[in-house]
């Protein structure tokens, strides 16, 4: 059963995104992501950018970076295999890059369209450069956003915070 609607961690999350100075948001609608949606959506300060396919965030991130800000690219697992090729621009351009991953295809999963690319992310993300945190429970999510966003912004280097599926719940179909 799917736990979306309270998302007391996302909570977590945006704060820390704010405080770390991250003004752009970008997004493929996910139900996932759906409190750090309706934060970056109603804060004044904040670009919230829907996208149309999740590697046009990468190149967003690009650009973001060009400009002197900081960004976030929020996505669901499934999205992850739209990006790889846009994300060797990351290696390339050597810019960071913040990703954060709602994880589809794991604990409780009943669609079986999810199981594919659920097992893969993490496997296909190192291997084109992208470091992955992971945050299993809602205790973890503070320190687990922390690291990566140190990681992304201080180090300079791509990493992606994947959220588990025990964490955001499994959909209920």
């Amino acid at each position: 059963m799917s736990n979306t609607s309270g998302q007391p961690w996302a909570e977590e999350i945006y704060d820390r995104l704010r405080k770390a100075k991250v003004d752009t948001f970008c997004y493929v609608p996910d139900g996932g992501h759906k409190r750090l949606i309706v934060r970056c959506n109603e804060d004044p300060e904040v670009k919230a950018v829907p996208l149309t396919t999740e590697q046009e965030g990468v190149a967003l991130a690009a650009g973001v970076h060009l400009g002197g800000s900081r960004s976030v690219l929020l996505m669901q697992s499934s999205g992850v295999g739209n990006c790889i090729n846009m994300l060797s621009l990351i290696d390339i351009g050597r810019f960071p890059f913040l990703g954060i991953v709602t994880m589809r295809g794991e604990f409780g999963e009943g669609n079986p369209w999810q199981l594919n690319m659920g097992r893969a992310v993490q496997a296909t993300l190192e291997a084109v450069g992208v470091h992955c945190l992971r945050a299993e429970t809602a205790e973890e999510v503070a320190e687990v956003t922390q690291a990566a966003i140190t990681m992304a912004f201080g180090a300079e280097m791509a990493v992606c915070l994947l959220l588990s599926q025990r964490l955001i719940g499994a959909k209920a179909f």
